[in-house]
C-alpha cells in the first residue's frame, strides 16, 4: 500500500470538520469533484469506508474516526517541523506562552529567573487565548507553555507548577451569598458559564461536575475569557467556578466569592513536547519548577 499523503489527510480533516463534501472544498479553495474523487482514492487505497451519509449530512465511520485523530497528531508534527525549522535557521532561542492571568503572571516570574541563569537564550512570551497553549506547543508556534486544568496531555510532557483552591463567583445579590461556603451540590440548577469552543472535559470541570457527575447546571452565556465570566457572574447570568487567585486579584462590590468544599483544584504546568531532549527546554523547566516552589507552598 502506497503511503498516506499530507495534502489527503489535510482533505479528509476539512471533510471531517465541515460535515459536507461541497463546504470541504470551499474551505479548500477547490471544486467538489476533485475532493470527492480523493476521498474516494483514500478509501480504496485503505480498504476501509472512511464516511456515511444520514439526514444530517456526512458522519465518520469507526474507521474514519480513527483516522481523523492520527490525521490531526500527523498533521500537528507536519506543522510543528515547519516552524521549528525556520525557527533553527536564526538565532536560539524559546518562545513561552501562557494566558492571561495567574499563567502568564507566573510565567513572566519564571522567564525573569531564567534570564539570570548562566547559558540563558532569548525568550519570546507569547500571550494567548483560552484553550490555545496546548495547540501552540503541538504545532511548534511555541516551545512550551503554562497551561491550566483540565487540558489534557496528549501528546505533551508536562510538570506541575502550583496548585489552588477554586472558589464559587456569582452575583453579590444572589441568595448564595448567605453561606459562608459551599458545595457543589448546592450550585444545582444554577446556570455555568461556557467557554467558546469548550472540550466536555472542560465543561466538566468548570460546571463541577469533574466532583459530582450529573449536576443540573444549565448552559449560561458563552464567555471568552475571565473579564467576561466576571461580568456574567455580576450580571447574575451564571455562577463560576474561578481559581483562588483570580478572586483575590479580581475584587468586585458586585461579585460575591465563596469557598468551595469540594471542588477539585486548578493546576498551573508547564508543557512542552513529549520526548523531546532539546537541553534548552529541560533548563527552562527546571527553573520553572524551582521558581514555583515557594509559591505552591
Amino acid at each position: 500500500m502506497a503511503d498516506l499523503e499530507v495534502r489527503e489527510l489535510r482533505y479528509f480533516r476539512a471533510v471531517a470538520a465541515e460535515g459536507s463534501l461541497s463546504r470541504a472544498a470551499e474551505a479548500l479553495g477547490m471544486a467538489q469533484p476533485p475532493l470527492s474523487r480523493a476521498i474516494a482514492r483514500l478509501e480504496r487505497r485503505l480498504g476501509v469506508r472512511l464516511l456515511d451519509r444520514d439526514n444530517r449530512g456526512i458522519v465518520l465511520t469507526a474507521a474514519g474516526e480513527t483516522l481523523l485523530a492520527e490525521a490531526e497528531r500527523v498533521l500537528d508534527a507536519v506543522t510543528a517541523a515547519a516552524h521549528r525549522t525556520r525557527r533553527a535557521a536564526g538565532r536560539p532561542g524559546l518562545v513561552v506562552t501562557g494566558k492571561p492571568g495567574a499563567a502568564s503572571a507566573l510565567l513572566t516570574t519564571i522567564v525573569e529567573a531564567y534570564r539570570a541563569t548562566p547559558g540563558a537564550v532569548p525568550v519570546e512570551i507569547l500571550v494567548s487565548g483560552f484553550g490555545e497553549q496546548v495547540g501552540l506547543v503541538r504545532t511548534g508556534q511555541a516551545d512550551l507553555a503554562v497551561v491550566g486544568s483540565p487540558w489534557g496531555e496528549s501528546g505533551l510532557d508536562s510538570e506541575p507548577l502550583v496548585h489552588e483552591a477554586r472558589l464559587a463567583a456569582f452575583a453579590a445579590t444572589h441568595p448564595l451569598a448567605a453561606l459562608a461556603d459551599l458545595s457543589v451540590a448546592d450550585l444545582a440548577g444554577e446556570p455555568v458559564p461556557m467557554f467558546e469552543d469548550a472540550t466536555p472535559e472542560e465543561t466538566d470541570f468548570w460546571s463541577g461536575r469533574d466532583t459530582v457527575p450529573g449536576i443540573d447546571r444549565p448552559a449560561g452565556p458563552v464567555i471568552h475569557d475571565s473579564a467576561q465570566l466576571l461580568e456574567v457572574a455580576a450580571l447574575g447570568q451564571a455562577v463560576a467556578l474561578v481559581p483562588e487567585s483570580l478572586a483575590r486579584t479580581q475584587q468586585r462590590a458586585d461579585v460575591a466569592y465563596r469557598p468551595m468544599r469540594d471542588a477539585s483544584p486548578y493546576e498551573l504546568a508547564i508543557a512542552w513536547s513529549a520526548g523531546s531532549r532539546n537541553t534548552l527546554l529541560r533548563d527552562f523547566v527546571r527553573v520553572a519548577t524551582r521558581v514555583a516552589g515557594p509559591i505552591a507552598a
